[in-house]
């Protein structure tokens, strides 16, 4: 289908093709006439041809789907089109029957307006606007409500800008906020930021519906009527029940402490059902709340200008607009208030809540039509009406309400000196003036306010901005509409916050970050019914454990959580054009990065201003929760910005480096190692990682003689990634194919590594099989070695007895698998490892690495321990030999001494590699032994305190020293005739042969007999010091061009480390490694 879909059509047209009857519906009117059946069928039969013509496959949506869409196409690969001989692929095999295309089923899907716009203004317009913009207004003055309006309003409009761009930058999937955080900034900051992201909503549920109780609770009030005490027990039982309105307090406490645990949460369990029924019948909710909120606000903003309607209306603060009133509240005026003495930021964190509500269309994302387009108008456009109304509402307010009232009527009257002012409050006007006063009696001093009115409030007035929650019902031209609009901004912002926490959290359980969370997702095209019941019950923890129906309590906490989401949503914007990947496209323009990163930390500032100690928690468990996801590497790749960063760090780094002159201090010993696979020489890979130790560059470098396709070569880099994973190495793993061993390691040495960042070490293992192996061969290694120091190169060699070669198979082995802490295929029979000598190679091919960490069993034999003695006891020598020879340098080394013969200056790498070895943990028991040449016996003393002296200022720690003084001494005769019968298969005739390759002559010999007699003596030497040496690092001899003959090297080689231990040859390029100066 895939195919087919890239020549035919695209997605808009995959129904059409899908439905038969449909098509022809379409064409109806051009098969009518005879020209449009031609047309038609010309058309038809093009189609027909091209697609039997071509392979190719045009540019299609589906070809760029997510490959585990259902409705994703698949375009023919590379190697079909260009190379079809590699895949023996059926005709058509690329394509999908028709038949077998089921297309998901989808719910309903809401515009920019009904998803977005509405949803944001309800949850905007929530608990705040009825209950606390009074209380707002009374603390901060005019002035400061509308600068604490705006400073919400500055963060929120720079969050929303941010969050256009995301969502604009590509598909948005269902997980709203969390989504666009992990697919931008990657899976740690996403899923700490989701899992607080839903907590935070949880939260704010339960925030919202102590906000609907306490409007109850006032409703109730003004009717006369109690539940208990009309105060915080009835919020708390409204909380719980919401079916009684009577009073309960004759059964006492107990009867309430039992309704709380028994009669149930009607407030909450009612919009969890609403919930489940379906998006639907939400959004069908949600139309009609937004309906009689608007109503409120409307009844409540004409109720200003008509003015008190009584005196009791008076009496309780509500005068109408009054210019000395709006002048006396336009400043703050910050009081104690629940026993916290209030400012402008801790009063900011009671009222921020009001403006998490931009998030709630994002947060169902997954159920708009067209997300991209919705989030940012319906956002943006409901930010502008709800902080005009919010400022509009604050100023009307200010204008109308007294800051205190009593209530009481008889505080019209005044009295003076026992006779009475009385105040023709009936015929009050707005302004002030003396024609409204009747003055009964003689005084001297006019008593009352600018208002026309004064209350005495020495023993605390309940009315008035700050002391009543409920002015904006006393304020209205019709108190019930009042609360209609507040029960409807309160059960709409809990109803949002109620399905945008499991939507969220669906989306992070469906990604599987953390552990155990996974239940929970449901599945992924239905709704989050267990996450609806888990946020029903931490919503209801929160009213009856923690905050007990305190409003003021929970608002900072949710301010917090909101915050450091809003945080992180700029922040990815900042990343991202930071970074500015190639995928970074977003459609919306109208974002700024440095706005983004001023807002990122104009959101941390509030946190902290907020409240301190609660900032800090929320950034530990940030932190925590970023910790975790870190720690368990979730196998996901999105793409994310830090992915781009981390490029763009490497590419500035590198770039720096390559401007920066190179230093001897700074030297730093980068290796290219032939391993072939790493896990074929894993003993050469486990030195060489004890050289580097993620300090410096390490290349393992394989070449292989026949070409491979591109399929099998990221196969190969895969594994062997995947192999250092595991192990623990940083390395990088380069194949040349299609090229010999000399022309392969020649193009790894050229064009391996990048600026500085390249190989200035070539670390191979020694070639045992020298006497045995074709000329050809034996020359291409010797040639190796010329052609690296040609290039001013250091080569080095490494040579164990057992061979370093570990790409066999042992059938014991892999038996014994559970006593050996690692896992060889048994592809080899027991017969071919009895041939298997100790000085031979092992041979295991593609043998995975010997895993470093325990052995972790995870379904356990109840026998095992069992099995692993009788494992123990039966495993033959050879076997343990062989294993002991792969995992040599990943053990500990015993307590020993690493013998370093400095004979000849290199610039010092022969004795800089074995200090840094020595550093090492599993040589930590290793202390350096120094051996050097002396040139004359009678210089022995002075050769000594020179060299001593030398190690002195390089700052190397020995343990001893020794100069040789008698190198030329001749050798044994025993000696010799071991070297005689190393080079006799070689040593023939010059007339034998056309050729020279191969053949030690005898002039040649003549030519090297003091340098072959000084090697020969030097294995005297190591017979006599350093057979016990757990490591021998020697200087190599130089391979003179054109003096020296490969067979003849060979054996000077063989000469001095055959029947050794673990033996390193090193030839540095003669530039200095080591400096004495600081």
């Amino acid at each position: 289908m895939a195919h087919e879909n890239g020549i035919n059509g695209d997605t808009d047209s995959e129904t059409v093709e899908l439905n038969p009857l449909r098509r022809t519906r379409f064409h109806v009117n051009r098969v009518d006439s005879v020209e449009g059946r031609t047309s038609l069928l010309g058309e038809q039969e093009t189609k027909k041809s091209l697609r039997h013509m071509t392979r190719e496959a045009l540019p299609r949506l589906d070809n760029y789907r997510n490959i585990m869409s259902i409705q994703a196409a698949h375009r023919p690969s590379l190697d079909e089109l260009h190379n079809p001989t590699l895949l023996n692929k059926r005709s058509g095999s690329h394509t999908l029957p028709i038949t077998d295309v089921k297309l998901p089923v989808s719910g309903i899907k809401f515009g920019w307006i009904q998803g977005v716009l509405m949803r944001c203004l309800l949850n905007i317009w929530g608990v705040m606007l009825f209950l606390r913009l009074s209380w707002v207004v009374a603390h901060t003055g005019i002035g400061q409500s509308i600068l604490l309006i705006l400073t919400t309003t500055v963060v929120t409009t720079i969050t929303s800008l941010s969050m256009s761009a995301i969502s604009t930058n590509g598909l948005i999937k269902g997980g709203g906020t969390y989504y666009m955080i992990s697919r931008s900034l990657g899976p740690e900051f996403g899923g700490s930021i989701g899992l607080i992201f839903s907590l935070a909503n949880a939260v704010a549920c339960s925030m919202y519906v102590v906000g609907f109780c306490e409007s109850m609770v006032g409703c109730l009030k003004s009717y006369g009527m109690c539940i208990v005490d009309c105060a915080s027990t009835d919020i708390r039982i409204i909380g719980l029940t919401e079916i009684s309105s009577k009073n309960i307090d004759l059964f006492g406490n107990s009867v309430v402490m039992f309704a709380f645990s028994l009669i149930g949460c009607v407030t909450i369990v009612f919009l969890l059902l609403i919930v489940m029924v379906g998006l639907e019948w939400e959004a069908k909710a949600q139309i009609g709340l937004l309906v009689i909120l608007l109503a409120a606000i409307v009844d409540f903003m004409i109720g200003t200008f008509i003015g008190p309607k009584n005196d009791e209306e008076k009496a309780k603060g509500f005068i109408g607009y009054n210019a000395d009133l709006f002048m006396d509240n336009l400043h703050s005026d910050y009081r104690y208030s629940e026993g916290v003495k209030h400012d402008f930021f801790s009063v900011l964190a009671i009222f921020f809540p009001a403006a998490t509500g931009i998030l709630a269309g994002a947060n169902i994302s997954g159920d708009l039509k067209d997300p991209q387009s919705a989030i940012p108008k319906g956002t943006l456009l409901a930010i502008l009406l709800t902080t005009l109304s919010y400022i509009l509402m604050a100023i009307m307010v200010g204008g109308s309400v007294m800051r205190d009232a009593s209530g009481d009527i008889n505080d019209l009257r005044t009295t003076v000196n026992n006779s009475y002012v009385v105040q023709s409050f009936l015929d009050v006007r707005n302004d002030t003036s003396e024609e409204n006063v009747t003055i009964v009696g003689n005084w001297n001093e006019t008593i009352w306010s600018v208002y026309g009115t004064k209350f005495n409030c020495t023993s605390g007035c309940n009315y008035g901005t700050h002391n009543s929650f409920q002015v904006i019902e006393l304020v209205s031209a019709f108190g019930p509409f009042i609360y209609a609009g507040c029960f409807a901004a309160t059960l709409s912002s809990a109803l949002a916050s109620l399905v945008s926490a499991p939507k969220v959290f669906q989306a992070l359980c469906l990604d599987n970050l953390y552990p155990g969370i996974g239940w929970f997702s449901g599945d992924k095209d239905k709704e989050p019914i267990r996450g609806y019941f888990l946020t029903f019950i931490i919503a209801q923890l929160k009213i009856i454990l923690v905050f007990l129906g305190e409003l003021n309590a929970i608002a900072p906490l949710i301010s917090n959580f909101f915050l450091a989401a809003y945080t992180l949503i700029n922040f990815s914007t900042f990343h991202a054009s930071l970074a500015r990947p190639i995928g970074w496209r977003p459609t919306f323009k109208y974002y700024n990065m440095w706005l983004s990163l001023a807002g990122a930390v104009l959101c941390v500032s509030v946190m902290f201003l907020i409240s301190w100690w609660t900032a800090l928690i929320t950034l530990f468990v940030v932190l925590a929760l970023y910790l975790v996801v870190s720690y368990r590497k979730p196998d996901v790749n999105w793409g994310s910005t830090t992915q781009a960063q981390s490029y763009n760090n490497a590419l500035t780094a590198i770039q720096q480096l390559d401007r920066v002159e190179e230093h001897v201090k700074n030297y730093k010993p980068q290796l290219l190692v032939l391993t072939g696979p790493p896990s074929a020489r894993v003993s050469l890979v486990d030195f060489a990682h004890h050289i580097t130790k993620n300090q410096s560059l390490f290349i393992c470098g394989h070449i292989i003689e026949t070409s491979i396709s591109y399929k099998t070569r990221n196969n190969m880099i895969a594994k062997c990634t995947s192999w250092f994973r595991a192990n623990k190495i940083k390395a990088f793993y380069s194949v040349v194919d299609g090229a010999n061993f000399q022309d392969g390691t020649t193009s790894l040495l050229q064009a391996a590594g990048l600026g500085k960042m390249k190989p200035n070490i070539l670390l191979m293992g020694y070639k045992q099989d020298w006497a045995c192996c074709s000329q050809e061969n034996l020359n291409m290694y010797f040639n190796i070695m010329h052609k690296a120091l040609d290039m001013h190169i250091a080569v080095a060699l490494l040579r164990i007895q057992e061979g370093l070669d570990s790409s066999g198979v042992i059938t014991e082995v892999e038996e014994q698998k559970r006593f050996v802490p690692t896992v060889i295929p048994a592809n080899q029979s027991f017969s071919q490892l009895s041939q298997a000598s100790s000085t031979s190679d092992i041979s295991i091919p593609g043998s995975p690495a010997p895993k470093r960490s325990k052995v972790v069993n995870e379904y356990p034999n109840p026998l095992a321990n069992e099995q692993q003695r009788e494992n123990k006891q039966n495993i033959s020598p050879i076997a343990k030999e062989i294993f002991n020879a792969v995992t040599k340098f990943q053990k500990k080394q015993k307590k020993g001494t690493i013998d370093v013969w400095w004979l000849y200056d290199d610039g010092g790498l022969t004795l800089l590699l074995p200090y840094i070895i020595s550093t090492r943990r599993n040589w930590s028991n290793s202390k350096l032994r120094v051996f050097a040449l002396a040139n004359k016996h009678s210089e022995l003393e002075y050769e000594q305190r020179n060299m001593a002296s030398l190690l002195s200022k390089f700052r190397i720690d020995y343990s001893a020293l020794k100069v040789i003084p008698d190198i030329s001494k001749p050798a044994q005769s025993s000696t010799k005739n071991f070297f005689d019968s190393l080079i006799v298969d070689f040593q023939q005739c010059d007339s034998t042969k056309d050729s020279d390759d191969g053949i030690i002559k005898e002039s040649e010999l003549i030519a090297m007999k003091e340098k072959t007699n000084r090697h020969l003596r030097l294995r005297e030497l190591l017979l006599e010091n350093s057979m016990e040496a757990n490591l021998i690092v020697m200087t190599l001899p130089m391979p003179r061009k054109g003096a020296v003959s490969a067979p003849l090297y060979m054996a000077w080689l063989e000469s001095l480390t055959r029947d050794m231990p673990p033996f390193l040859l090193v030839r540095g390029n003669h530039t200095s490694v080591l400096t004495f100066y600081s």
